[in-house]
């Protein structure tokens, strides 16, 4: 097992208002399923419209496909592309749409030139669009870059042999006018969106990431 320290928990409000274009990093395999649930929780509230995911066939086959049943209430249109540059074209076309509230892509190496058009076409869209990358390096247009790490889930409070909620940690590495930050996030069983975790509730924030995993999202 990898242990990797949890960063620092940030004391400022978190960003609930999605900006037009963000970007999710899953560094490991284990933290795909967070990333997938913390993308799912950036739609807008009240926003019904369908959610589509677009990646390259390989990178369904590596990862899996989103499990339908664990994300009740999201319309989910999965569009496997042949390739990169036909994921991005896939994801760009549905922002503008305007038929779809989140617009999710696993795309690695999109140019800035690429991310902008995705910008572009969020905005126009009135829809939020979302890269998940496996690192954030190179030039992006995005405006808020993350980093998300699983965490073990919280304990029942019913019953204190049971998983509670599932958590993670998400890290805004990056975002314009905004300083850099960490907050833990808990499922609300109840919305299917994260919520800030209650830090009374546990003796502190986990000391390693990645010992437990979000169920539910891949199968």
């Amino acid at each position: 097992m990898i242990m990797t320290p949890s960063p620092i928990l940030s004391q400022d409000p978190f960003p609930q208002a999605p900006a037009p274009l963000e970007e999710a990093c899953a560094p490991l395999p284990r933290d795909v399923a967070a990333a997938l649930l913390f993308a799912l929780s950036r739609r807008r509230g009240g926003d019904d419209r369908p959610v589509l995911m677009t990646a390259p066939r390989g990178w369904f086959v590596e990862y899996g496909r989103p499990y339908g049943p664990g994300v009740p209430g999201v319309p989910l249109i999965l569009a496997p592309a042949a390739s990169l540059a036909e994921a991005l074209w896939v994801m760009e076309q549905g922002l503008r749409s305007g038929a779809v509230s989140l617009g999710l892509g696993a795309i690695e190496g999109a140019s800035l030139a690429q991310t902008r058009r995705l910008d572009f076409a969020a905005k126009q869209g009135e829809a939020v669009g979302l890269i998940l990358s496996r690192g954030l390096d190179g030039l992006s247009a995005a405006r808020r870059r993350w980093r998300i790490s699983t965490q073990a889930s919280a304990v029942d409070p019913e019953d204190d042999r049971a998983p509670g909620p599932a958590r993670l940690v998400a890290e805004l590495t990056r975002g314009r006018g905004e300083r850099p930050g960490a907050w833990m996030l808990e499922q609300d069983d109840e919305t299917h969106r994260l919520r800030l975790a209650d830090r009374l509730a546990d003796l502190g924030p986990p000391s390693v990431a990645g010992t437990g995993a979000p169920s539910g999202l891949a199968a």
